[in-house]
């Protein structure tokens, strides 16, 4: 496998938030440290925390090779919301704090609590599409970011005065490298085949 360690700098964080970080905000946390192979810190947490994560949400996980038997719902922080680039919300209205400058979205996404692993398939495909979505926004801010600043430097200093740089965005970062080239630009899904299921 590649070296996918991140140069050095800022790394973009990711904060997925449900109510009890026992299914849809820690599918959405394995499935994008899964695709960003340490590119991008992810966490997730709930604002009211269950004691476990769902037993059907650990099995369909497994299904596609992420393991996340070890994960426990985590308790929503102030600071958590505070060191993060992006923030998205998965069904628990206004308990997430709202900072300027951070990039906020909320997913509506169906609550895998009590139902079983066929059900919570589908919910499972569906983050897949939108996690990899968002892993293609960071990388293509990334690429502007550095598109940007390359012109700056081409154009040279304006009558001996220094170089003109954009300054970063505050969700992306060089550690999405543009120039390698991404899986692909198209969600795609990361598990078998749901016929295989049933």
């Amino acid at each position: 496998m590649a070296d996918t360690t991140p140069p050095d700098g800022h790394i973009p964080e990711v904060l997925f938030v449900c109510v009890h970080n026992q299914g849809r905000s820690q599918m959405a946390a394995g499935l994008l440290n899964h695709h960003a192979q340490g590119r991008v810190l992810v966490r997730s947490a709930g604002s009211a925390p269950a004691d476990s994560v769902s037993p059907a949400v650990v099995e369909v996980m497994a299904e596609v090779g992420i393991d996340i038997s070890q994960e426990f719902p985590k308790k929503l922080l102030t600071e958590d919301v505070a060191a993060s680039d992006v923030v998205v919300t998965m069904g628990c209205g206004d308990a997430c704090p709202i900072f300027p400058g951070k990039r906020y979205e909320d997913w509506a996404l169906t609550d895998p609590s009590g139902k079983g692993p066929d059900s919570v398939r589908d919910i499972r495909d569906e983050i897949d599409q939108r996690v990899q979505k968002l892993l293609a926004d960071l990388r293509r801010d990334a690429s502007r970011i550095l598109d940007s600043a390359s012109s700056a430097s081409c154009e040279g200093p304006s009558r001996g005065g220094p170089l003109s740089v954009v300054p970063p965005h505050p969700h992306t970062h060089a550690a999405l490298d543009p120039r390698q080239p991404p899986d692909t630009d198209q969600p795609r899904h990361v598990g078998p085949p749901h016929a295989e299921h049933h």
